[in-house]
C-alpha cells in the first residue's frame, strides 16, 4: 500500500475541470485502490419506501407524486412482510426512504398519520424502525429528509447510519425554473445544517451529488468541497454517492438531456481525487446500464445497495443488476466483491453507534466489519457449502503464498493480506497452503486417543467467552458447580487406559481453595492409578495459579509438575495473544507477556506444549497476525510447540455473545483462512495445524484437512467446555469414525501419542473395541464459598 495522497487544495481541485478523462480515471483508480485494496462492496437490501408522499416539487422526481387510490403510508404489516422477506434472502440492510415533511402539504398524509397513532412522518418511521430490528434483526438505515437535531438524535438509537443527498451548493437552482424551483428542502445551506448537526451527533453518514440537473462542473467541485470540509471537522461522511440524472416521463424535466458516459465517469474520479480517502465513493450500477462496469474506472468502491426483494423505487424502470452479473463484473475488473453492513467497517464501535444498534451489527458482522457471509456459528452443523470461486489469483497474494512456501518469515501486514482474502484468493491461499502441508507432512492425518477430566467448573475469572465456568452469579449457564473427587479423577484416568487411551488431557477453572498443591495431588492420583498414561495438563493460568500460591518461580514449579508426573502442557488460555482483546475478553486473566512467559518456562525444563488460538468474537485479522508472529517467535527462540490449535469461538452460550458484545464466531471463511494462514505463516517452525472436530463437525474438519491441516486432535472420550457453549457435535469421536473420515479424504489416519510418538498394536486394539463410557461423577463442591467466586457477569 502507498500513503494515501494530501487533500487536492481548493484551486487544484478546481483544475480538474480541465483535466484530460484518461489521466483522471488513472489516478482515481490508483487512490481507490491503496484506500481500499481490491474489495468492491455492496449492501444486501431492502427497500422500504415507508411514504411516497413530499412536500418539495422537485422537477425531476417521479418518486414524490400523490397517487390516486392508494395509502400515503406503508402499513405496519406491510414493512414486516417486505423487511421479512429481505431477512429470509439473507439481506442485513432495511433501507427506509420517504419523502420530506408530506404532513405539511397533504391532508391525506395527516389523517394517516393520525389514524397509526402518531403525529409526524418522523415519529412513525422511529416506531418502524424498532419494528424491524424487533422483528427481524435486519438494520435501519434512514434517508428521511432535511431534520433537526433532536430528530437526528432520536433516529440514531434505531438506525446505524443516516443519509441525505447535498445534490448540490448551487442556489440558482432552487429558482423558477431551476430542477429545485418550490422545493424548500433543497435549499443548499439547509440541507448542509442536517449534515453538519449528524456530524456534531456522532451519526455516520451518506451524502452526495446529483449531476445534470443544471450544474456547473465547477458547481459540482464545489459541492464536493464541501461534504469534504464537513468530514475534515467530524469524520462522520462513509460514503460518497454521485448519482447520474436519468429523465423520466411525466416530468418538468422529460426532455432534458442527460449525463453521458464521460461525464459520469469525469465526476467519480472528481470526487475521488478531492475527497479523503478513507470516504468510499459510489456510483448506482442501475443507472449506467449495461455499461455500469465502466463506473469501477473512475474510482468507485462500492456499487450501493442493491435488493433481491425489491426494486429501486425512485428509479423503478432500471432494475438491479443480478447480483451474479454484479460478481462477474467485479472480478473481470480484477476486484473481489465484497458484502457489507448499512454502516462501513469504520463507523461500527460504541464512539458512532447507539447501545441498542450495536448487537444487531456484531450478529450480522464478520471480523472485518462486513455482512457475514454465512448465518452458521461454530458449534453447530456445517450447512451445505456454495461451490468454491473460481478465477485467478491475484498477483499479491500469489506472490505471498510462494514466499511462505519458500520458508520466508511473513510480517504483520503480510499475514493480515492473507487472512482478508476474498473471492477465488480464498481457494489460491487453502490451495497452497495444502500444497505445504503435503511437502512438510505427507498425507497422514493424526490424531491421539485421550480423555478430557475438567476436574472443576469453578472459577474466580470473569472471561467473557466463557460457558463453562461457575462462579456466583452464574447459574444461568449450562451445570451445575462441581469439583472432582480425586478417586473419580483416577476412575476415569483408569478406564480411559482400558478404552485404548494414551493421554488424559486435564484443565480446569481456577479454583478458589486451589494451591500448586492441588495440581500435584491430580497428577498423583492419576499416576497411581496408571503410571503409563501420559498427562496433558493445566493451561498456563493454571500453572501460574500454582505456582504463586507456592511462592515458587515458574521454572522450579514446573519442574515439580514435571517430577510429579506431568508430560506435557495444553497451549490454552492464549485466547488471542494481544492484550486489545484480551482487555475485553478477559481483562483479569494473564496477559500476553505472561502466556508467552509462562510456556517459554515450561519448554526450558523439557515440557513440551500445544499453542491456541481462539478466534472469531471481538478481534480482527490483525490481532490474528500478532498472535502467530508471537507464537512463531517463541517457537523459534524454544522449540517446544508441538502443534497449532486454532479453536473457534463457540458463541451460543457464552456470555458476551449473550450480551451481544461479541460476534457469532467466525465465518467458515475465516475458519478455513485461519488453518490455511497458520500452515503458511509459521512454516517452518511449527509443523502440524490441527483443527477441531468438536468445534466443526466431521464436514467442517473434511475442509481444514483439505486447506493445511494435518492432525485432528483427540477422541476426547469427554467434552465439557465446547458443549457448555452451545455446541452440539458430540462428547466423543471414536478412532473408527476418525479413521473413516480420514479415508474418505483420501488420506491415510495415523493414530500417535501426545508427544507424536508411535502407539503399539494392543493399545491400538484396545481403542477400537472399546466398551461404551460409563456415567461420570460430578463431585459437588466441597470447599465452594460464594462469597470467593468472582462474578462471571
Amino acid at each position: 500500500m502507498i500513503a494515501n495522497p494530501p487533500p487536492l487544495p481548493a484551486p487544484e481541485a478546481h483544475a480538474l475541470v480541465d483535466a484530460p478523462l484518461p489521466g483522471l480515471l488513472t489516478r482515481a483508480a490508483a487512490v481507490r485502490d491503496s484506500a481500499f485494496g481490491i474489495n468492491q462492496t455492496w449492501s444486501p437490501k431492502v427497500f422500504l419506501p415507508l411514504t411516497q408522499l413530499c412536500r418539495d416539487l422537485c422537477h425531476y422526481c417521479t418518486f414524490s407524486r400523490p397517487r390516486p387510490g392508494q395509502r400515503a403510508y406503508m402499513t405496519p404489516d406491510e414493512v414486516l412482510e417486505v423487511a421479512r422477506a429481505g431477512a429470509a434472502a439473507g439481506c442485513t440492510e432495511a433501507l427506509f426512504t420517504l419523502g420530506d415533511k408530506p404532513e405539511l402539504r397533504f391532508a391525506q398524509a395527516r389523517r394517516e398519520l393520525a389514524e397509526l397513532g402518531h403525529a409526524t412522518t418522523l415519529d412513525y418511521l422511529e416506531a418502524m424502525c424498532r419494528l424491524v430490528i424487533k422483528e427481524t434483526g435486519l438494520i435501519p438505515h434512514v434517508n428521511a429528509g432535511v431534520m433537526d437535531a433532536a430528530d437526528i438524535a432520536r433516529l440514531r438509537r434505531v438506525s446505524a447510519s443516516q443519509g441525505l443527498m447535498l445534490e448540490t451548493v448551487a442556489d440558482r437552482l432552487g429558482e423558477k425554473g431551476g430542477a429545485h424551483y418550490r422545493s424548500p428542502d433543497k435549499v443548499p445551506a439547509v440541507r448542509l445544517a442536517t449534515i453538519r448537526a449528524a456530524g456534531e451527533l456522532k451519526v455516520p453518514f451518506t451524502t452526495g451529488i446529483l449531476i445534470g440537473i443544471g450544474e456547473t462542473r465547477a458547481e459540482r467541485i464545489d459541492a464536493l468541497l464541501a461534504i469534504r470540509e464537513l468530514h475534515a471537522e467530524y469524520g462522520h461522511i462513509a460514503e460518497v454517492i454521485v448519482q447520474n440524472f436519468r429523465a423520466k416521463s411525466r416530468t418538468p424535466m422529460a426532455d432534458a438531456d442527460e449525463p453521458d458516459m464521460d461525464d459520469l465517469l469525469w465526476t467519480i474520479a472528481a470526487a475521488r481525487l478531492i475527497l479523503p480517502p478513507d470516504v468510499t465513493v459510489q456510483a448506482p450500477p442501475n443507472l449506467a446500464d449495461a455499461m455500469f462496469p465502466r463506473l469501477m474506472d473512475a474510482g468507485i468502491n462500492d456499487w450501493g445497495g442493491i435488493s433481491p426483494v425489491t426494486p429501486d423505487h425512485v428509479n423503478p424502470e432500471r432494475p438491479w443488476p443480478a447480483v451474479d452479473k454484479l460478481r462477474a463484473a467485479t472480478e473481470a475488473a480484477g476486484r473481489r466483491l465484497v458484502a457489507r453492513l448499512p454502516v462501513y467497517p469504520g463507523w461500527t464501535g460504541p464512539d458512532w453507534q447507539d447501545a441498542a444498534i450495536l448487537p444487531l451489527i456484531a450478529a450480522s458482522s464478520d471480523a472485518e466489519h462486513y455482512a457475514r457471509a454465512d448465518a452458521w456459528s461454530p458449534g453447530l452443523p456445517l450447512p451445505p457449502q456454495p461451490e468454491p470461486s473460481r478465477g485467478a489469483c491475484s498477483p499479491h497474494i500469489a506472490r505471498l503464498i510462494e514466499r511462505a512456501q519458500a520458508g520466508e518469515a511473513l510480517d504483520e501486514d503480510d499475514i493480515v493480506a492473507l487472512f482478508v482474502a476474498r473471492g477465488p484468493d480464498v481457494e489460491h491461499v487453502c490451495a497452497g497452503a495444502d500444497a505445504l502441508r503435503r511437502a512438510t507432512r505427507g498425507d497422514e492425518v493424526t490424531f491421539v486417543v485421550n480423555r478430557n477430566i475438567n476436574y472443576t467448573n469453578i472459577c474466580a475469572h470473569a472471561c467473557g467467552f466463557c460457558a463453562f465456568s461457575k462462579g456466583r452469579g452464574a447459574d444461568n449457564l449450562r451445570g451445575k458447580p462441581y469439583d472432582l473427587d480425586l478417586s473419580e479423577v483416577a476412575r476415569r484416568a483408569h478406564e480411559a487406559v482400558a478404552r485404548g487411551g494414551t493421554e488424559v488431557c486435564m484443565q480446569g477453572g481456577i479454583h478458589p481453595a486451589y494451591t500448586g498443591e492441588t495440581y500435584l495431588k491430580l497428577l498423583g492420583a492419576v499416576k497411581a492409578a496408571e503410571p503409563g498414561l501420559h498427562i496433558h495438563a493445566f493451561s498456563p493460568l493454571e500453572v501460574r495459579h500454582g505456582a504463586e500460591t507456592l511462592g515458587l518461580s515458574l521454572a522450579d514449579y514446573l519442574t515439580r509438575l514435571k517430577a510429579a508426573g506431568l508430560g506435557s502442557l495444553p497451549g490454552t488460555a492464549a485466547e488471542i495473544l494481544d492484550d486489545e482483546v484480551r482487555d475485553v475478553i478477559c481483562p483479569d486473566k494473564l496477559n500476553t507477556a505472561e502466556w508467552l512467559e509462562t510456556v517459554e518456562a515450561a519448554h526450558s525444563v523439557g515440557l513440551k506444549t500445544t499453542a491456541t488460538i481462539m478466534f472469531g468474537h471481538v478481534d480482527s485479522p490483525r490481532h490474528w497476525a500478532r498472535h502467530l508472529i508471537r507464537v512463531r517467535e517463541l517457537q523459534a527462540r524454544s522449540g517446544g510447540i508441538t502443534e497449532f490449535v486454532p479453536l473457534p469461538f463457540v458463541p451460543m452460550e457464552a456470555p458476551m455473545a449473550l450480551r451481544g458484545i461479541a460476534r457469532r464466531g467466525p465465518t467458515f471463511r475465516e475458519v478455513r483462512l485461519m488453518h490455511a494462514v497458520a500452515r503458511l505463516a509459521l512454516h517452518p517452525q511449527i509443523t502440524s495445524i490441527q483443527t477441531s472436530w468438536v468445534k466443526l463437525g466431521p464436514d467442517g474438519v473434511a475442509a481444514c484437512l483439505n486447506g493445511g491441516a494435518n492432525d485432528i486432535g483427540g477422541t476426547l472420550m469427554d467434552e465439557s467446555i465446547s458443549r457448555a457453549a452451545g455446541a452440539s457435535h458430540g462428547q466423543e469421536m471414536p478412532p473408527y469414525e476418525m479413521e473413516e473420515l480420514i479415508r474418505g479424504l483420501g488420506r491415510q489416519p495415523h493414530q500417535r501419542s501426545t508427544l507424536y510418538g508411535e502407539v503399539d498394536d494392543l493399545t491400538r486394539a484396545r481403542g477400537r473395541q472399546a466398551a461404551p463410557l460409563t456415567p461420570v461423577v460430578l463431585t459437588p463442591p466441597k470447599k465452594f464459598k460464594q462469597k470467593e467466586i468472582t462474578d462471571v457477569e
